[in-house]
Parts: structure tokens; sequence; C-alpha cells
């Protein structure tokens, strides 16, 4: 699939294209509504279909001092999107420039000059432009003017309660799984490059694979049962893994750090990607290392149990 920068105009084959246009951070089931959408239309209508997502998000613009929040990297939701069916990213990247654009120059400039867009798709309460002045309706009046149209898409409810990204993000801190699961249609996964550490695992016989969080979301510090995926091969894994600030051991160090089972070769420098699929129990401090490891051989035990019906494909 196709990256494009919304700074640029589009390549003339995409342009004409129906854009699903909105954050999409978590790609859940409410989200998938909006590009499933799209590509209908694209589909009825013979057009290329391009999915817009905003980076950084702009709450991280507004508000930078706020705690890292993203479900999704770039690189994870264009394998979403593209798997969904969608020609193209577009990333809207959202700075100074963007957050002062006013909602009828975003339409003119970006949706018509660079775009060249037919038709966009959005949730009910999708909102642009400077200060949040535009909305799905005032963007359906521009369109109406500039040659193109707008649908949108209601929200979903499950069990009484909007789905959003902001839900996953409640029940990923309270360690929920089972919920963020079903509401993204796949696991929380945190996604980045193994990297070299105290080694500490390695000394009481659990050798992990050291990930830093990044800009991801800060699940529930504790053990989880999860899987891991090799992103240069098909090698997939099954493991336990630690997420939080390791009290046990000075310093304080936050990591998330799986160790999987039945497995020794080398992942220094390779790009992995964990999946959390059951909370086990939150990160504690031990009294000593002893302790630690005994309590590390029962969250095994516990995972692989948990872990056991899993197909690994």
């Amino acid at each position: 699939m196709i990256r494009l920068d919304h700074r640029e105009p589009v390549p003339d084959a995409l342009r004409g294209a129906i854009l699903a246009l909105g954050n999409f951070d978590g790609f859940h089931f409410g989200h998938q509504g909006v590009i499933r959408q799209a590509l209908d239309w694209g589909k009825a209508e013979g057009r290329p279909v391009i999915v817009g997502t905003f980076d950084p998000h702009p709450m991280r613009h507004f508000r930078p001092e706020t705690p890292p929040f993203r479900l999704t990297t770039l690189d994870q939701r264009q394998e979403l999107f593209a798997a969904a069916g969608a020609d193209a990213m577009l990333v809207f990247h959202f700075d100074a420039d963007l957050a002062a654009m006013a909602p009828d120059a975003f339409a003119e400039e970006v949706l018509v000059a660079r775009i060249g867009v037919a038709g966009v798709v959005t949730g009910e309460d999708f909102t642009f432009g400077k200060g949040r002045q535009g909305n799905a309706a005032l963007l359906s009046g521009m369109g109406r003017g500039r040659g193109f149209s707008v649908r949108t898409v209601g929200a979903i409810m499950e069990d009484g309660e909007v789905v959003s990204s902001s839900r996953i993000r409640r029940a990923l801190a309270a360690g929920d799984c089972t919920l963020a699961t079903h509401l993204m249609t796949r696991p929380f996964a945190i996604r980045g490059v193994v990297q070299h550490g105290d080694k500490l695992g390695r000394t009481i016989g659990f050798p992990t694979a050291n990930l830093p969080l990044g800009g991801y979301l800060r699940p529930r510090y504790g053990i989880y049962a999860v899987t891991g995926l090799v992103l240069d091969t098909d090698l997939r894994l099954l493991g336990a893994a630690n997420v939080g600030i390791r009290p046990t051991f000075d310093p304080p160090k936050e990591l998330l750090e799986p160790y999987f089972f039945d497995f020794s070769e080398d992942l220094y420098g390779r790009e992995i990607e964990v999946a959390f699929h059951h909370f086990i129990r939150p990160e504690a401090k031990f009294a000593n290392v002893d302790a630690l490891v005994a309590q590390m051989h029962k969250d095994c035990d516990e995972a692989r149990k948990l872990l056991s019906a899993r197909p690994l494909k």
C-alpha cells in the first residue's frame, strides 16, 4: 500500500478517490464501519479508496504534556488499512499550519486541490479546521459547491456505550484485555526493535526481549500472557511479559519485557510485535530475586495455560 503526505498532491491515478477521513487510532470496529462504507462506495463507482489518518494525533499538538496514549503506530495502521482493502493511506501531518487552517481552506486547498476527492466518509462526530469549527454537516455543504459528496457513519453502541478509542484505552488501563480485544477485533499490540538491556532476565533463567514503549498507551502495569511476531519472518511465539518499571530492581526502568517459551534465538536489533491476550497479575516488588523467580515460574505456567488453545497462525 502506498503512503501519501497531505502536503503533496496525490498521484493522478488516485485523484477522484473516496476518502475515509478520521484518526482511526486503534482501528476498532467503529472505525472499520467508516472504512467499509468508503470501500463499498468506491467499489460501486469504480473509484480508488484512500484512508486519511492524523500523525501526530491532534492532542499531542495541543496538549504535548499528555501521557502517551497511542494504540497503533502509523506502520500498524497502514497494514490494517491495507488488509481492509484500501488503496492508499494519506497521512495528515498535524502541525501548527494544519491546526490553524480554516475549514473552507482545508476543503479547498487539501481535499480538492491536493487530493481531488470525489467523496468523503467520516464519523458523525468528525470535526476539523481551526478551533474545530468544521463538522460533518459543514463539510457536506462545502462539498456541494466543490464537486465532492460526503457520507457519515453513526457511532456504534456496545453494551450501552459507544465504541471508541477512549473506551479501549480505559479497558487497557484496567488490564481488561478481553474487552479491548473485542472492541479492536484483535489484541492490543506493541511493536518495536529489541534493545540491549541489563540482561538481568538471562541471569535468572528468563531471558527477555526488551522493548521501549515509545508513544504507546501504557496498559496496566503487570504480567500478561502474550504472543510475539518477528516481523521479518513468519515466526510466531507464545510467552509471558512484564510491562512496567521492574520495581524489584534499581533503578526503575519502564519497559515491555516478553519472555518467549521454548525459544533461544537472538532477537537484538530485530523488530517484533507483542500482542496482549490476558492480564495475569499486577506488577509487584519482591523481597529478593529468589521470590521473584518463584513467582515467574507460576506466571509462565498460568500464561501457558491461558494460551494453550491459541493456534499460532
